[in-house]
């Protein structure tokens, strides 16, 4: 189980663990959409899953296009762990797609989404999903996406709502609508500073904020290599942690409301990953490591 957690949340009626999963590189190895990205073994992936719960994890981010020519990341969470215990939130994202081999597909039409969510249910083995994030992609207004999503809530397809990759004009927009239970945005240590007054709102309003890519930050989306910051690795080498571990536990004390969800398909990550609950940084470096925060450029 988690040690020393940072604390739970609630997203709506559901209450989950600040430290959550992302599903995005659990079908495959290396950087998550690459044309060559070679399948994960899948008894690994299963494994990695139901390690996941076993440590406390009840918040499962993914999508139905989270997948590599032989592995749904979808299928591998019903697989591992169906039928799931009731404490377990899986979220998922609609509006991107992908054709089967692999090929980005433009942006959901609004009359698209509903078949959208009803491969998700599919593929996970559910007559509901717990939460739906919308994806935002290049839109100006999201209110007739959103309207959708809200008449498939009604009808009992989805219990939360929430929106990804959005500014704050689609959040204003979303909650003349509907409801709206968390913002997932990329965010991290000098990564997307932009997003500090966002993150603010969020949790003023009651409303989760849910950063991806928290450990990867500038320059390393997806994955990508990239140099360490002086004050992570020092930070790291003074409680003898990785600087991943570091980063997640910045994070965390951005606020009550942030929850994280890093991804990884190993065991040894993903334990690594969890432990940064139990993560207490200093005044000073958390000093030092929000002034390399502030110092990051804006994107």
């Amino acid at each position: 189980m988690i040690t020393d957690p940072p604390g739970s949340w609630t997203l709506g009626d559901r209450t989950v663990n600040r430290i959550g999963f992302g599903a995005m590189r659990l079908p495959q190895n290396g950087q998550a959409f690459a044309a060559d990205a070679v399948p994960r073994d899948r008894d690994q992936a299963i494994a990695v899953l139901r390690r996941a719960v076993e440590l406390g994890v009840n918040h499962i981010d993914t999508a139905a296009f989270y997948f590599s020519r032989l592995r749904s990341a979808n299928e591998l969470i019903n697989r591992a762990l169906a039928p799931y215990p009731d404490e377990l939130v899986i979220a998922t994202k609609v509006g991107p797609a992908r054709d089967p081999s692999g090929q980005w597909l433009p942006l959901a039409r609004p009359e698209q989404l509903r078949g959208q969510v009803e491969e998700n249910l599919r593929q996970l083995g559910r007559d509901h999903l717990d939460l739906v994030n919308l994806r935002v992609s290049g839109l100006d207004s999201i209110s007739e996406h959103f309207g959708v999503l809200a008449g498939l809530r009604e009808a009992g397809l989805i219990r939360h709502l929430g929106i990804s990759n959005a500014r704050p004009a689609h959040l204003a927009q979303a909650q003349a609508v509907a409801p709206v239970v968390c913002v997932q945005n990329a965010y991290g240590l000098g990564y997307r500073r932009e997003q500090d007054a966002f993150l603010g709102t969020c949790g003023e309003q009651g409303i989760a904020f849910v950063p991806f890519f928290a450990i990867a930050g500038a320059g390393r989306e997806a994955g990508a290599g990239g140099d360490e910051h002086e004050e992570v690795l020092a930070a790291a080498r003074a409680h003898g942690v990785s600087p991943a571990r570091v980063r997640l536990a910045w994070t965390l004390r951005r606020g009550p409301h942030v929850l994280v969800i890093p991804g990884t398909g190993t065991p040894g990550h993903l334990e690594d990953n969890v432990a940064a609950g139990a993560l207490r940084l200093t005044p000073d470096e958390l000093a030092r490591l929000d002034a390399v925060h502030r110092a990051s450029p804006e994107r």
